[in-house]
């Protein structure tokens, strides 16, 4: 298995080798982007917009360091703790991912991490009792049965949040989103047809089906048709199949992606509740082949 980086026990307790040199893309710079004075990118700068003047969200995008886990309570230990130092003391991290923060948003609902969509919700997600036990049980077993740590998709929430970037091409009927992450690909169509009925007779799918309209500079992204014991994330906060994701995608200046999340899912949780998630341009750069059963070691130390 290839990726980006070395990290051990990232992902659900995955063990992976760094992907040499010579196996990726040479640098070669990302076209069009606006410059400050000094020649730096300049991130602030309007958004670019397609031939039809709608916000473009085409491009490669990476999370946040500080999207990956929220810093542990007092005496315990994080799966990202190494990662959380990072961001607190300036220095180098395992991901390479620049040490930063969303810009501040007053009126953003809480953010999602990788590890935890609730991190940031007071009191956590309104979990059913079944789901709020079941999250606690994929805990406890260190979540050897994330799809992720199994080289299963782990679902598009997942990798909202995941480490390894993403790429994003956008057409007026069509957006592809092409994960590095378990080599995911997402398609969200906006040629106006409707979401289809979920019952007995809708295959369910990992990323689901999903289906956009254009709300002004927001994108409105609707997906139904999950398969059934899902992952929101790495803890494994539940989602079933009768659940619906609404995304509104916005890209507010060149170098910025928001996505607010809202979770309606009444098997699994109480209420529908929202989460952001932010990402931020990641220039001069193409995503990597990965393949996860390509010299997989982990799953043979996983407990039975």
């Amino acid at each position: 298995m290839r990726i980006r980086v070395t990290t051990p026990l990232l992902l659900a307790g995955l063990a992976t080798a760094a992907a040499p040199a010579s196996a990726q893309w040479p640098p070669y710079p990302t076209p069009n982007v606006p410059r400050n004075a000094d020649g730096t990118p300049n991130m602030s700068a309007p958004a670019p917009r397609t031939a039809d003047g709608k916000p473009d969200l085409t491009g490669v995008w990476e999370i946040y360091l500080s999207s990956i886990a929220p810093p542990p309570p007092p005496g315990e230990a994080s799966p990202s703790r190494s990662l959380q130092e990072g961001a607190e003391t300036g220095e180098d991290n395992q991901l390479g991912l620049r040490v930063n923060a969303p810009p501040e948003d007053a009126n953003a609902p809480p953010r999602a991490t990788f590890f935890d969509i609730g991190a940031n919700i007071e009191g956590g997600p309104p979990f059913q009792d079944w789901a709020r036990e079941l999250r606690a049980q994929r805990m406890a077993d260190n979540q050897k049965d994330n799809p992720d740590a199994n080289c299963l998709p782990m679902g598009f929430m997942q990798l909202h949040g995941h480490p390894q970037p993403r790429k994003i091409v956008q057409t007026p009927e069509l957006i592809v989103i092409m994960y590095e992450g378990n080599q995911g690909l997402r398609q969200i169509f906006l040629d106006g047809r409707e979401l289809p009925k979920v019952d007995e007779n809708l295959q369910p799918w990992w990323y689901g089906y999903s289906v956009g309209r254009w709300e002004g500079d927001t994108l409105v992204v609707e997906s139904v048709g999950f398969v059934n014991d899902g992952w929101l994330d790495v803890y494994g906060s539940p989602f079933t199949t009768q659940g619906k994701l609404i995304e509104r995608w916005r890209r507010p200046d060149f170098g910025h992606i928001e996505i607010d999340v809202t979770v309606d899912d009444p098997t699994a949780y109480t209420r529908p509740f929202t989460v952001r998630v932010s990402h931020q341009i990641l220039l001069d750069q193409e995503l990597i082949e990965f393949i996860c059963n390509e010299n997989e070691k982990s799953s043979q130390h996983y407990d039975p």
